[in-house]
């Protein structure tokens, strides 16, 4: 059964650049991202693992931790991540779990019937309550757009936490959607900083955690 937003993202323990993990233990009470990359020692997974290491303090700050992922041997993850290093200029400080044999990929819907000898590129992000966030999947030849991942986070930790939405294009500071929930007696004493009424069902206010 393929898996859905809100389902509890599966458990698993693991091998991992870093050690043996258990994954929902590793991921205590904070977010995750787990995403996977066709393979090691190719050029746009390179760069993308680099992109999400220069990132990766920016998800720190948001108690988000990150796990990469792909079917080759952990021998394989732990060179090819001197070669990130060197041709993207940061340093991988995140684990990479070695699934040679499928087992995670599996659980995760992350290897496609046409597509046998690797992982696509899926992300999946894993809220404290361990259910899955947000799932994106790119074919093999599109690299991913790390900063939209990181822009996701952002919205869905805003929205977890305030009964606002947020609208097309929206980044981090911009204006929110005050959800229909909220009744129109109850915006001033919910969203102090004001509010503007575009239309009955459009009503928008600053972002309420800044």
């Amino acid at each position: 059964m393929s898996l859905r937003l809100g389902d509890v993202a599966p458990d698993f323990t693991t091998e991992t650049t870093q050690g043996t993990i258990n994954f929902h233990e590793w991921l205590g009470n904070g977010w995750g991202i787990l995403f996977s990359h066709p393979a090691d020692f190719t050029p746009v997974c390179t760069t993308e693992l680099g992109a999400m290491a220069k990132l990766d303090n920016e998800f720190r700050k948001r108690n988000v931790k990150v796990i990469a992922i792909s079917a080759d041997p952990l021998d394989s993850h732990n060179r090819w991540i001197g070669d990130i290093n060197e041709t993207q200029n940061t340093s991988v400080n995140y684990p990479l779990i070695a699934d040679p044999e499928f087992k995670v990929a599996n659980l995760y819907g992350m290897v496609h019937p046409n597509v046998d000898k690797f992982t696509v590129r899926s992300v999946f992000v894993i809220g404290p309550d361990k259910k899955i966030k947000l799932m994106i999947t790119y074919p093999a030849s599109t690299g991913r757009n790390f900063d939209e991942i990181l822009r996701v986070v952002d919205s869905l930790q805003l929205t977890a936490g305030y009964s606002v939405a947020t609208p097309a294009n929206w980044k981090h500071g911009d204006d929110v959607i005050i959800t229909a929930a909220v009744k129109d007696e109850e915006i001033e004493a919910k969203f102090p900083k004001g509010h503007k009424r575009v239309k009955p069902y459009l009503r928008t206010t600053p972002q309420p955690n800044l």
